[in-house]
């Protein structure tokens, strides 16, 4: 061949096999990178035209398409790349969808969703039907291992593609949100965030509707905002803080896996075609009660108990865990108690609390009030663990023994 010819063959590959687009005034390279699987993932690479006019020569150029914008428009089941002049940037869900069984899908899910399968597959017929409705905060909890909670992640991932991400615990601390801000799916493994500030961030963009987007070098722009958030976490007791009156949190605790199938990925991915044909088809087992669909009445499990009540406080579980102590070493029934004396016990055992505090619990959280003015014991436990009754005089509460046993359910 000659080297005209030669040339002459390349031009028509690079015509016919690579694509531009120019995005407001940005143009791209729409490239196809190789993933170790085989596949391959669907990118935008920000170009120039003077390695253009370099690959193609001047007057060579390729067919470039125009578009004024980027818009981002969530839909599965009819889904445009382009709207008007605008280019969406949310991708499209490439599934085959047909009828079908799909048994390890199905399995996997009991297993997961246990007692609320059907409320776990109206979530996800949502997340595909219904991609811009508010759903709660998913939090899969065990403190062992080889239960499946990352393997849910990855079949959502598997579903959504490139709509979904994997986020660290970091990640939300950054100021820089662009890479994660307009997916529909936020997965977070390993998820420990134990300071307040990091908990009301999450909660407030599960019900936010707009939210301004960030990049390193480019200014701040605000977009429509429908991310979920689907986590994971190996503390079952204090993987976030969940204040006792939340409602937007939808927490199961997963037991470990009874038979482990061999390549279950692979399987559950051969059966997603099948699996959306049924969400497709499937009738919703619940009506739309809040703004995060839920009514938070049926998602409230043992699970999300356990984790309001240890971050509720840890001076309310000291105090009731320290009342309870007493009367079940003693066989008593009720404890008398003024805020000062847990006041000094809380010191001891090295928790900041101040006189308000313990008050407040006393009063607000159990409910009582100082009845009495008069002589009382109360009961000291030392560093030795001996217990002494020591006589005092005050506004003494009396705390019953079945309200403790309550507060450390």
């Amino acid at each position: 061949m000659s080297k005209l010819s030669a040339q002459a063959g390349k031009e028509f590959d690079m015509q016919n096999n690579e694509k531009y687009i120019r995005v407001g005034t940005t143009l791209y390279k729409l490239v196809k990178r190789p993933l170790i699987s085989g596949d391959y993932l669907e990118e935008k690479i920000p170009w120039t035209y003077e390695v253009l006019r370099q690959d193609y020569g001047k007057n060579n150029l390729p067919e470039i398409e125009k578009y004024d914008g980027f818009c981002i428009i969530p839909n599965h089941l009819d889904y445009k790349q382009v709207h008007g002049t605008y280019l969406n940037q949310y991708e499209p869900v490439c599934h085959t969808i047909y009828n079908g069984d799909f048994p390890y899908i199905r399995l996997f899910l009991e297993h997961i969703f246990e007692e609320q399968i059907e409320l776990g597959l109206d979530y996800i017929q949502i997340l595909y039907t219904r991609p811009t409705q508010m759903l709660p905060i998913l939090l899969l909890v065990s403190n062992e291992r080889e239960t499946g909670k990352t393997t849910f992640l990855r079949f959502l991932k598997t579903i959504f593609g490139k709509n979904a991400t994997f986020n660290t615990n970091e990640d939300f601390k950054s100021q820089f949100n662009a890479d994660w801000a307009n997916r529909l799916l936020v997965l977070v493994d390993e998820l420990l965030l134990n300071k307040m500030e990091d908990t009301e961030k999450i909660k407030n963009l599960s019900t936010a509707g707009d939210y301004k987007i960030e990049a390193k070098g480019k200014d701040r722009r605000e977009i429509e905002f429908f991310a979920k958030f689907v986590l994971c976490s190996n503390n079952e007791k204090n993987p976030i803080i969940i204040p006792k009156e939340e409602i937007r949190f939808w927490v199961r605790k997963i037991k470990p896996v009874d038979n482990d199938i061999t390549s279950l990925r692979e399987l559950m991915t051969k059966e997603i075609p099948h699996f959306l044909h049924f969400l497709i088809n499937r009738k919703l087992s619940t009506t739309n009660e809040s703004r995060m669909w839920f009514k938070p009445a049926i998602l409230e499990t043992p699970a999300l108990n356990k984790i309001k009540k240890y971050n509720s406080s840890k001076i309310e579980i000291e105090m009731a865990s320290y009342s309870l102590e007493v009367m079940e070493r003693l066989e008593l029934n009720t404890f008398q108690c003024c805020p000062k004396d847990f006041l000094d016990m809380l010191r001891n055992a090295g928790l900041k609390a101040d006189i308000i505090q313990i008050r407040n619990i006393l009063k607000d959280n159990w409910g009582l009030r100082s009845e009495h003015n008069s002589d009382y014991t109360f009961y000291w436990i030392g560093f030795d663990g001996e217990i002494t009754p020591m006589k005092r005089k005050g506004r003494f509460l009396e705390i019953e023994k079945t309200l403790v046993e309550k507060i450390l359910l």
